[in-house]
């Protein structure tokens, strides 16, 4: 499936990993979100709207995408990667609703955000101008997206080079161990995005989706997964190097993941890889 990402809209998914948002900081933003079962996500959010127009912010109309440069804002400093997983989706309408979202690449994907108490709207937090999100260049397809295909196979490693040295930023872990994965989670994205209202720290999608004239793909990156202790307490300052790598856990080991990206020899269309340098505008 070929795509320009520059002419899709873009979102996130907030609190699909059990444990990430107190992590972050960002369990309060959601404590009056009313859900239907306690580890459901909490919230789809936008990072992009391509022509962005009333009653999309203005913000959200600039391409924030790179594989290769993490840009710091003007005046901010708590930085962190969100290590996840991104699913590039068909995009089924009818009748004036969304009736299906159907997943057809996966890729790794930097949801990078601003730790920002205060923010009124996650996407405050998630797209401040170019450069402020990452995805791989190499997007792996998808050939069912169940628990018989092939994500099973696959984990999500998280990485900070610094000064020489590579530290663990995020806990090596299964992409089938988010809270909704596969035929649940399409479902929820599907009921959330008819049904999202603009309350709390969450906006209302679906008009943002009707600003664009419902369009065919989408690209949803699902849940940030849980840091160490290093990452938890570790913002992303220049120089620095974020790494995150989707790999097939029947081929490699994380020991095995981590020398490869340590010497920068990682080269395998199986393993979708994301590699950004911070910098200062």
């Amino acid at each position: 499936m070929e795509f320009n990402l520059n002419k899709i809209p873009c979102f996130g998914i907030a609190g699909n990993f059990t444990g990430h948002l107190e992590q972050a900081g960002e369990a309060t933003d959601f404590q009056n979100v009313q859900t239907k079962e306690e580890n459901a996500p909490k919230a789809i959010f936008p990072t992009y709207i391509p022509g962005a127009k009333s009653p999309v912010p203005d913000f959200l109309g600039i391409f924030p995408f790179s594989s290769e440069s993490i840009i710091f804002p003007r005046g901010e400093e708590k930085l962190q990667i969100e290590p996840e997983c991104a699913i590039l989706c068909k995009m089924q309408w009818a009748e004036g609703r969304l009736k299906a979202v159907i997943p057809v690449k996966f890729g790794a994907s930097n949801d990078c955000s601003i730790r920002k108490p205060g923010a009124k709207k996650i996407s405050m937090k998630k797209n401040w101008g170019k450069c402020s999100k990452g995805l791989s260049e190499n997007l792996i397809s998808i050939d069912e997206f169940s628990q018989s295909g092939i994500l099973r196979r696959y984990r999500i490693a998280c990485f900070l080079s610094r000064g020489g040295k590579l530290f663990d930023y995020g806990e090596d872990s299964p992409v089938s161990g988010y809270n909704y994965i596969f035929e649940k989670l399409t479902a929820w994205i599907v009921e959330t995005f008819n049904t999202q209202k603009d309350e709390g720290a969450a906006e209302d999608i679906r008009s943002y989706l009707s600003s664009t004239g419902e369009p065919e793909t989408a690209l949803i990156s699902i849940g940030a997964t849980r840091y160490t202790e290093f990452g938890e307490k570790t913002f992303i300052q220049p120089e620095d190097e974020t790494i995150i790598v989707l790999y097939p856990q029947d081929k490699y080991t994380n020991e095995k993941i981590r020398e490869l990206a340590a010497s920068g020899t990682l080269d395998d269309s199986e393993v979708s890889i994301l590699r950004q340098k911070a910098s200062l505008i």
